[in-house]
C-alpha cells in the first residue's frame, strides 16, 4: 500500500538513489548490483500501484506512472501526491486528464509538425533544383554534340573527339541519376502526404483521431475568438464499456465503439467536427454554439444513443444498452483554450458519478 508520505519523498528518494550511484562508481559490480536492485524496486513500485488503483497495465499508463513513482517527472510525482493526500481516487479517468493536460506533449506534436512542414519544403527546393539541372545538362549535351559535328574528323583532333563523346556519356549518366533521384523524391512527398493523412486517422473508427482534434481546436478557437463566436466542446465516453469487453469479448467492442463512431458521423453537421479521443471516449467541437446549446444537441443525441438495443452479430447476444456520459465546456469562456478539455473532464467524471447516461456542463 503507498502512502502519501512515501508519494511526497518519491522525487527525493529517486535523487538520493542517484546520488548514492553516483559516488559508489569505484566498484563496478557494486554499482551495477545497485542500479539492478534499484530497477526492481521500481517495477515492483509500479506493478503494486497498478494493482492497488485497478488499472490497466497499457503501455500508455505505465509510462505515466513511472514518470512519477521513479522522479523523472515532478509534476506528475506532485500531481500523484496531492491526488492521494486529497482521498480522490486515482483512476483511468483522471490518468486520462493528467494525459490532456500535459503540455509537453503537446509541445511535442508542435515540433513533430515543423519537422514534417520543413522536410517536405527541402523535398520541393530538392526537386526544383533537379529539375533545373536536368535542364542545364540537356542543354550543356545539346550543345557539345553540336560542336563535335562541326569539328570533323582530321587526325589531330582524334582524342579531342574522345574525350568529347566522353563529357557527353557522363553528361548522360548524370542526367539519368538525376532523373531516379526527382522520381525517388516525388514517391517520397507522396508517402508524406499519405502518413499525414494516415497520421490524422483513427483506424479503428475512421474518424479524426485525437492528434487531428488537438490541433483542430487550437485553429478553431483562433478563428471563433477572432469572429466573436462561441465555441464548445464535449467529451463522451460509452458506459461500462469494460463490462462488454469483458463479457463479448474485445472484438465486439470493437463493434460497438464503430457503431457508436457511425452514429456520430450521421450526427454530424457542418458546424460539428467528431473525433475518437481514445479508448471508448470521442470528442465533439461545437461551432457557434454556447455550452447550453452544445448540451442540448449532445442530450439529443445521448437520448437516442439510449433507446438503441444492440445485439451481438456474432452470437445472437444482446448488447443491451449502450449509453454514453458526457462533460460539456465552452472554449471561448476562457483566454486558455486547453482550460476547456480539463473543465469538460471534470463535468464528465461528475457525470459518471451521478449515475452515467447523462450529460454535465462545466
Amino acid at each position: 500500500m503507498l502512502f502519501p508520505s512515501s508519494l511526497r519523498s518519491r522525487a527525493a528518494r529517486a535523487k538520493a538513489a542517484a546520488t548514492s550511484l553516483a559516488s559508489n562508481t569505484a566498484d563496478p559490480a557494486q554499482a551495477s548490483g545497485r542500479a539492478a536492485e534499484a530497477r526492481r524496486v521500481l517495477l515492483q513500485r509500479i506493478t503494486d500501484f497498478v494493482i492497488q488503483h485497478d488499472l490497466v497495465a497499457s503501455a500508455h499508463n505505465l509510462a505515466l506512472i513511472c514518470a512519477g513513482l521513479s522522479g523523472s517527472h515532478p509534476e506528475l510525482a506532485q500531481a500523484l501526491a496531492a491526488r492521494e493526500m486529497a482521498g480522490e481516487p486515482i483512476d483511468q479517468r483522471w490518468l486520462d486528464t493528467l494525459a490532456r493536460i500535459d503540455h509537453d506533449g503537446t509541445a511535442r506534436m508542435a515540433e513533430l509538425e515543423t519537422l514534417m512542414d520543413k522536410l517536405e519544403l527541402a523535398l520541393s527546393r530538392f526537386s526544383q533544383t533537379a529539375r533545373t539541372a536536368h535542364t542545364e545538362t540537356s542543354e550543356h549535351r545539346g550543345a557539345i554534340g553540336g560542336q563535335i559535328a562541326a569539328m570533323g574528323a582530321p587526325a589531330n583532333i582524334a582524342q579531342v573527339l574522345d574525350l568529347s563523346r566522353a563529357m557527353l556519356a557522363r553528361i548522360e549518366q548524370v542526367e539519368a541519376a538525376m532523373a531516379r533521384s526527382e522520381a525517388e523524391t516525388e514517391l517520397l512527398r507522396e508517402n508524406l502526404a499519405k502518413a499525414r493523412i494516415e497520421a490524422d486517422v483513427d483506424h479503428l473508427t475512421k474518424l479524426p483521431n485525437r492528434r487531428a482534434f488537438e490541433r483542430r481546436l487550437l485553429s478553431a478557437a483562433t478563428e471563433a475568438r477572432a469572429k466573436g463566436e462561441p465555441l464548445s466542446l464535449a467529451f463522451c465516453d460509452l458506459d461500462h464499456f469494460k463490462e462488454i469487453n469483458d463479457r463479448h469479448g474485445h472484438e465486439a467492442g470493437d463493434r460497438v465503439l464503430c457503431t457508436m463512431a457511425a452514429g456520430l458521423i450521421e450526427y454530424a453537421g457542418d458546424g460539428l467536427f467528431v473525433a475518437r479521443h481514445g479508448g471508448e471516449e470521442f470528442v465533439l467541437l461545437f461551432y457557434g454554439l454556447d455550452k447550453e446549446a452544445a448540451r442540448q444537441r449532445v442530450d439529443t443525441l445521448r437520448s437516442a444513443q439510449a433507446a438503441r438495443h444492440l445485439i451481438n452479430r456474432e452470437n445472437g447476444e444482446p448488447f443491451g444498452r449502450i449509453t454514453f456520459s458526457s462533460g460539456v465546456a465552452e472554449v471561448t469562456e476562457d483566454p486558455d483554450t486547453r482550460s476547456a478539455l480539463v473543465r469538460a473532464d471534470a463535468a464528465l467524471y461528475r457525470a459518471k458519478q451521478e449515475g452515467r447516461n447523462r450529460v454535465v456542463v462545466g
